[in-house]
C-alpha cells in the first residue's frame, strides 16, 4: 500500500491499495464560482491520479459532492469536456453536501492503476 498524505493535515490525497487508486481532489484555491472550482479540482486531480499511476482512462467511480446541488449543470459543463471519450466514463454520483468554508465542490474517486 502507498499513501500520498497532505504534509499536517492527517489525511492523504490518494492511497494506493491492490491495483486500485482512491482519490479526493479540491480547489487548492477555492477560487471564485463553480466552473473555476471544477476546473482546479479536475486539475488537482488529474495530477493526484497521475501521481498514484492512473489517469482518467482508469476511473471506476466517481462522486461529486457540490455545496449547492443547483450549480449542477455548471459542474457538468466543465466535467464532460474534461472526462473526455465514453472510454473514461466511470459510474458517477452527484450529491448536495455541507463543504468546508470556501470549497464548492469536491471530487472523490476511485480508479485502476494504469
Amino acid at each position: 500500500m502507498k499513501r500520498f498524505p497532505i504534509e499536517g493535515r492527517g489525511r492523504c490525497t490518494a492511497v494506493v491499495s491492490d491495483g486500485l487508486v482512491y482519490a479526493v481532489a479540491t480547489d487548492p484555491v477555492r477560487a471564485d464560482g463553480i466552473a473555476e472550482q471544477t476546473r482546479n479540482t479536475l486539475a488537482a486531480l488529474d495530477t493526484t491520479l497521475a501521481e498514484a499511476g492512473s489517469g482518467k482512462a482508469g476511473l471506476l467511480q466517481a462522486t461529486v459532492y457540490l455545496d449547492d446541488i443547483a450549480n449542477k449543470p455548471a459542474m457538468d459543463g466543465v466535467w464532460i469536456p474534461w472526462i473526455g471519450p465514453e472510454d473514461n466514463w466511470p459510474q458517477r454520483a452527484c450529491v448536495g453536501a455541507a463543504l468546508a468554508p470556501g470549497d464548492l465542490i469536491e471530487i472523490v474517486v476511485t480508479a485502476k492503476v494504469l
